[in-house]
C-alpha cells in the first residue's frame, strides 16, 4: 500500500484524478480497496 501512496504523490491532481478512474473501470475491487486503505487519495 505504501508504494502506491508514494506513486500517487509524485502525480498532479489531474493525473491522480484520470489514474483513479482508469483504475476504478479496470478493477473495480482493487479500487474500493484503495479507497479503504488510502480514503485521502479518493477524495
Amino acid at each position: 500500500m505504501q508504494t502506491k501512496s508514494r506513486l500517487l504523490t509524485t502525480l498532479t491532481i489531474d493525473e491522480r484524478l484520470g489514474v483513479m478512474l482508469e483504475f476504478e473501470d479496470v478493477d473495480p475491487q482493487k479500487f474500493a480497496q484503495l479507497a479503504s486503505d488510502a480514503p485521502q487519495w479518493t477524495e
